[in-house]
C-alpha cells in the first residue's frame, strides 16, 4: 500500500482539483484564444547555465497565434565529449558562446553548425508532453522542469518540452494539435540546418521565401527582421532521426496521436523519424469498465468521476464519448493500423484506475509484433514518478532509469544498450 503521506497528499490533492474543475466548468467565458493562466501552479524560470544538475534550458513560442511554447532542455554532454566514447569529435564553443557569469555555472549561448557539421556531437530529441487532466500543468512547473532535466541527463538527449493549449479555453482537438504542430515544426528546423550547412559550403539556396545574406565565410537563412530561423541549439545538437515521444498522463495521450501522425505523414516528416515512444500511465478510457475502474474507481489523487469531468471540459460541449478517439486508442475506426505504430513502452501503476486500459492497449501492440513492453510498478498510484511531491521518491528515480535503459535500445548509435 501507499505511504501514509501519499495518502494525506492525496486527500489534499483531490480536494483542490475538485474545485479546480468545477470552477472551470462553471466559467461562462473561456479564453478563446488559449492563452492560459494558472496561478496556483509554481513555474521553473528557464536557466541557460549548466548549473548542478548540468542541464542548460531555454524557452521559445513558436506559434504567434497561441500560446504554444516549447522548453528545451540541453545536456552538457553536448558539448564535452564524453571519454567513454572513442573518435568522437567535439567542438568545444569559443568564448563567445560561452560566458562564465558566476560559480554556478555557465551560460551557453548556442551556435550553428560548422561547415560540414562533424564537430558537434548530436544527440536524440524528445518530445515530451506533460499531464495534468487536460486543465493544468504546463511545460514550465517546477516539477515538469526537474522530471524532464532528469531525462536529459539519463538518456543523454536533449529534450523538448511542449506547453500545449489547456482546456476549457482550448478544447480538443487543440492539444492534439499542437503536438503535431511540433512535430512539424522539429521537421522544419532540422531542414533548416541543413540548409544553412550547404549554404555555409558555398551552395546558395533558400526555402519558404527565405533571406540569404552572406559575409564572405557563411551564408544563413534569416526571416524578414533578419533573424535566425533556425533554432540554434537543435540545430547544433539535434538529431532528427532519432526522435522519442514521451507522454505523461493524458500528455501520453497527445504522444500517441503525434506517433499515429508520424505513421501518416511518413516521408513527409524528413528527415525525423520517431523511433519509439513512451506513455506513463496514460489517461486511456472507454465504454467497457475494466477490472481496475470498478475496483480503484476512488483511487488515489484522481478518481473516475473527477476524469470524467476533465474530459467533460476537454472534449467539444456536446460530444463526450468514452469511446472517443483522443480517449480509446482501440477505437475500431482509427485510421492507423496498431502493426505501424512505433516501439512503444508503457508504464502502469498498481493504484490507478486507468491501468487496464492501458495495458490492454499494450497487449494488443504486442499481438501485432510491436516492441511493447509494459512496466507495472507496485504500491505506486497515478503520476508517481512526476508529480512534485513524489520527484525525489526512490521510485521515481528508478522509473526514470526503467525509462532510459529501453530508450537507449532506439536512440543509441553502438546499438548495444541493454533493454527489457
Amino acid at each position: 500500500m501507499p505511504s501514509l503521506t501519499v495518502k494525506l497528499y492525496s486527500v489534499l490533492f483531490k480536494f483542490f482539483l475538485k474545485r479546480k474543475l468545477q470552477s472551470l466548468f462553471e466559467s461562462p467565458n473561456p479564453n478563446p484564444y488559449g492563452v492560459v493562466s494558472r496561478p496556483d501552479e509554481t513555474v521553473a524560470a528557464a536557466n541557460p547555465s549548466f548549473s548542478d544538475d548540468g542541464v542548460a534550458t531555454k524557452d521559445i513560442h513558436i506559434d504567434p497565434l497561441t500560446s504554444l511554447s516549447l522548453r528545451i532542455f540541453l545536456p552538457d554532454s553536448a558539448i564535452v565529449s564524453p571519454k567513454s566514447i572513442p573518435n568522437l569529435r567535439v567542438r568545444v564553443p569559443s568564448s563567445k558562446s560561452l560566458k562564465k557569469v558566476s560559480d554556478s555555472g555557465v551560460v551557453y549561448g548556442g551556435y550553428l553548425p560548422e561547415k560540414n557539421g562533424r564537430n558537434c556531437r548530436k544527440l536524440p530529441v524528445i518530445l515530451q508532453f506533460h499531464g495534468g487532466g487536460w486543465v493544468s500543468g504546463g511545460n514550465d512547473t517546477v516539477a515538469n522542469d526537474m522530471f524532464c532535466r532528469r531525462v536529459a541527463k539519463l538518456c543523454d538527449a536533449v529534450v523538448v518540452a511542449v506547453g500545449y493549449r489547456l482546456a476549457p479555453e482550448s478544447r480538443y482537438p487543440a492539444a492534439f494539435d499542437d503536438g503535431v504542430k511540433v512535430l512539424n515544426w522539429l521537421a522544419k528546423q532540422a531542414n533548416l540546418a541543413e540548409c544553412n550547412r550547404s549554404l555555409g559550403k558555398g551552395r546558395v539556396g533558400g526555402e519558404g521565401g527565405g533571406v540569404v545574406r552572406g559575409d564572405g565565410r557563411r551564408r544563413q537563412i534569416v526571416d524578414g527582421f533578419g533573424a535566425l530561423v533556425a533554432e540554434p541549439w537543435l540545430a547544433a545538437h539535434g538529431d532528427p532521426l532519432r526522435c522519442v515521444l514521451l507522454g505523461v498522463s493524458c500528455g501520453a495521450n497527445i504522444a500517441n496521436y503525434v506517433a499515429q501522425h508520424s505513421v501518416e505523414a511518413g516521408k513527409l516528416l524528413d528527415p525525423v523519424r520517431v523511433v519509439a515512444q513512451v506513455l506513463m500511465y496514460p489517461f486511456f478510457i472507454g465504454s467497457t469498465p475494466t477490472r481496475s475502474e470498478i475496483n480503484l474507481c476512488n483511487s488515489y489523487l484522481y478518481d473516475k468521476s473527477m476524469c470524467l469531468l476533465a474530459w467533460k471540459l476537454f472534449l467539444p460541449e456536446g460530444h463526450f464519448n468514452l469511446d472517443h478517439p483522443s480517449g480509446n486508442p482501440l477505437n475500431p475506426e482509427r485510421e492507423v493500423p496498431l502493426k505501424f505504430m512505433p516501439p512503444t513502452l508503457t508504464v502502469v501503476a498498481e493504484h490507478d484506475w486507468m491501468r487496464d486500459q492501458a495495458i490492454s492497449y499494450s497487449e494488443e501492440l504486442r499481438k501485432v509484433n510491436v516492441d511493447a513492453p509494459l512496466l507495472d510498478y507496485k504500491d505506486a498510484i497515478h503520476e508517481f514518478a512526476t508529480l512534485d511531491a513524489l520527484l525525489k521518491t526512490p521510485q521515481a528515480e528508478a522509473c526514470s532509469e526503467d525509462i532510459a535503459i529501453w530508450v537507449k535500445k532506439y536512440i543509441s548509435l553502438r546499438g548495444n544498450e541493454l533493454s527489457y
